[in-house]
């Protein structure tokens, strides 16, 4: 298969690498408008690089596009690739731009229309979704995730790219990022209440601290707390019950259970199979990334449902909205 991958950023760079290193028998090529993004993937991973994405079809006649710019330019793009023909695997939107109308496009033309979720095909995540589906009465969760917003992308000003944008902001990028295995784990939302705040001294339009109090249909409580003011990453769960005591700080051996019986913490194992990458927090894992280009191609090639769609999205991106308008 013939893939082009549109925007050569950090995203874009990681799953070049990973197609190249996994999925040999497919062929790459890249999209990005900066001649120093393109010269530098040419050089980096041996690929066909192209200034837009209408050359790059035009030359390579690829069957499938990965979307890996800033995301508000992936909706005129999701759309133009499948008027083109192929199969879509994007990022993260973090708005619902044109939703119904990419939707109905996908299905009338027969193609795979496929959304990142990432956290949700960490192995941490199974596990601890196993555990929360043996109990039998509602439990609490406090999750806490924060990191500094200039250390996002500390090679560039975060005023020059999309966390600095309000409508695609740090916060609400974590809380598209986790709402959605938050949500598969503890099930719909009944009711919310929210604080919001400003704690820094950013240039920024919008909140940098939110905390987030959610009631769930089945009657698990939770506290999601979001900010960009972290000055170092991190990711904390707590997961309580009756029956149930789980911690995880977001890395693969920090997943822990309070062993009832024996009065005593037992670290639960997560192997991983891709090595982590330097210049990137403990709490991002490239497995994760990998396993959903495999849930991409699965979809593509044997007609199987992803964990997470857009119409899943939708959902999201709406308690997003009404989160921020609280």
């Amino acid at each position: 298969m013939q893939i082009v991958v549109v925007g050569l950023g950090s995203m874009g760079k990681r799953r070049i690498r990973l197609l190249q290193q996994f999925f040999p028998q497919h062929t790459v090529a890249g999209v990005d408008a900066q001649p120093a993004r393109r010269a530098e993937c040419a050089e980096a991973f041996g690929i066909k690089t192209f200034a837009s994405f209408d050359e790059a079809v035009q030359s390579t006649r690829p069957q499938a596009a990965l979307i890996c710019t800033s995301p508000l330019s992936h909706a005129a793009l999701i759309a133009e690739a499948l008027q083109n023909g192929l199969h879509v695997f994007t990022e993260i939107n973090l708005v619902p731009d044109r939703y119904a109308e990419n939707i109905r496009a996908a299905q009338e033309k027969g193609l795979t229309l496929f959304l990142s979720s990432t956290f949700l095909y960490r192995e941490e995540i199974r596990r601890i979704r196993a555990l929360l589906a043996a109990q039998t009465r509602p439990v609490s969760y406090t999750y806490h995730v924060g990191q500094y917003l200039p250390d996002w992308h500390p090679w560039e000003s975060y005023k020059n790219f999309f966390l600095g944008d309000k409508r695609t902001d740090g916060c609400r990028e974590i809380l598209t990022i986790d709402l959605p295995w938050l949500l598969k784990t503890f099930g719909p939302v009944e009711d919310v209440h929210v604080f919001r705040t400003k704690l820094t001294q950013l240039e920024i339009d919008y909140p940098d601290t939110y905390c987030v109090s959610l009631r769930h249909q089945n009657g698990c409580l939770g506290v999601f707390v979001a900010d960009v003011v972290a000055r170092a990453p991190f990711r904390e769960l707590r997961v309580s019950g009756e029956d149930l005591l789980i911690t995880w700080d977001g890395t693969p051996d920090s997943l822990r259970r309070f062993d009832i019986e024996k009065k005593a913490w037992e670290t639960i194992p997560v192997g991983t199979r891709v090595a982590h990458r330097d210049g990137y927090a403990a709490t991002i894992t490239e497995d994760a990334y990998l396993e959903e280009l495999q849930a991409f191609f699965a979809a593509v090639e044997r007609g199987e449902i992803p964990p997470y769609t857009f119409a899943d999205d939708y959902e999201t991106l709406r308690l997003i909205d009404r989160i921020e308008q609280v």
